[in-house]
């Protein structure tokens, strides 16, 4: 009996290192000198513990790329083929062509329709996002592919009219009962998450980089809940889930599309720098995967997409959008917090991401053990 105790602990304790070492990434390309996607896709599963990529479009190369890896993949519709893929015919073929034809090789788990399309204000993208997403879903159940591959659309936080204090957040008037609340609908029958892209460096200043980067801080009080936010990323999904729970959805899971920092930038915004941007993502992962959760959803991970893979030459607006990128081009990291496989302690890092995470991991393990869960 003890010994059957003993390997399930053990089983236990290597699926949580195994589940809490799997970071997302997004993969863009708005650059010129990015590496084949052969290349890509190689360097990812055999160098890192990255293990699921985002896409901003249905690459057919990079699909074919990923093939055999393991690697998650999510494909995005873009905004501007939403209208066209409404109706069931069009969706169908888009299945068909974009997805039908490289599975199982590569693992599509999901569908992202659009990007940000409530910020667009276009009201035909608007009007047609959920048609699409509903017509996308049904030509998948009649590949039959709708057990494995999700339909869902990333957020901005502008969807919020109200986020502070998180308790008190809301939807835009407007879209909550036309827009959000038939896409919460879906996404609730098809167990499909709800995906947002939160980011605390857009929002913080001189006094909130440090509630911004997870370091140590007085803290916000919510004042009609009485909770205490010790950072900025809780505050943002505390204020989502208070947006969807007052339309009756707190129990649609919430998965980060999107979120990162920029390692160079102009001079005039905050601690943009290779050290911040490690300290964030660092941190990020460490208190996502961590089972604590936020003041309002506590006892919960967050399956979360680092932005991004890579720097982007290419990308317009100000020098931040170019620099979010986790590794250069030539596939070196812009900064160390773990996630090449066996890589070296970094001399501005000084614990490596991967390591925190095994030590979390097992000491998850030992209080479920303790508590006599298995």
């Amino acid at each position: 009996m003890e010994k059957d105790k003993l390997a399930l602990f053990l089983l236990l304790a290597l699926t949580l290192i195994q589940g809490v070492l799997g970071i997302g990434v997004n993969y863009g390309k708005l650059a010129n000198d990015l590496p084949q996607p052969a290349q890509v896709a190689k360097f990812l599963s055999e160098s890192t513990v990255i293990n699921r990529v985002r896409l901003f479009d249905a690459n057919p190369e990079i699909l074919q790329a990923f093939a055999h890896t393991g690697i998650d993949i999510t494909i995005t519709v873009p905004s501007d083929e939403i209208p066209h893929l409404a109706k069931l015919n069009p969706a169908q073929q888009w299945v068909s062509t974009n997805v039908q034809r490289f599975i199982p090789a590569t693992n599509i788990i999901r569908i992202l329709v659009g990007n940000e399309v409530l910020a667009t204000a276009n009201k035909l993208l608007i009007s047609n996002l959920v048609p699409a997403m509903q017509a996308l879903h049904t030509a998948l159940v009649a590949a039959p592919l709708d057990h494995r591959i999700k339909v869902s659309t990333p957020h901005s936080l502008g969807i919020l009219s109200s986020s502070s204090p998180p308790s008190s957040g809301k939807f835009r008037q407007g879209y909550d009962t036309h827009v959000i609340k038939p896409l919460l609908n879906f996404l609730k029958a098809t167990n499909a998450p709800f995906m947002v892209n939160p980011y605390p460096f857009y929002d913080c200043s001189t006094d909130t980089v440090d509630y911004a980067l997870f370091r140590p801080n007085t803290g916000v009080l919510d004042d009609y809940t009485k909770l205490q936010y010790t950072n900025m990323w809780d505050a943002q999904l505390d204020a989502v889930y208070s947006a969807m729970e007052a339309l009756g959805f707190e129990d649609v899971e919430i998965v980060i599309a999107e979120t990162g920092w920029p390692s160079m930038g102009d001079l005039a915004q905050v601690s943009v720098d290779s050290q911040s941007a490690a300290e964030y993502n660092a941190n990020l992962v460490r208190h996502v995967h961590s089972g604590i959760g936020t003041p309002l959803m506590p006892n919960r991970t967050f399956e979360t997409y680092i932005f991004g893979l890579f720097n982007e030459n290419l990308k317009p607006g100000p020098t931040c959008e170019r620099n979010f990128g986790l590794f250069r081009p030539n596939m070196t990291p812009v900064y160390d917090i773990g996630i090449l496989r066996n890589t070296a302690v970094a001399d501005d890092h000084p614990k490596t991401l991967s390591l925190i995470m095994v030590v979390m991991s097992l000491n998850l393990a030992v209080k479920i053990f303790d508590m006599g869960l298995i």
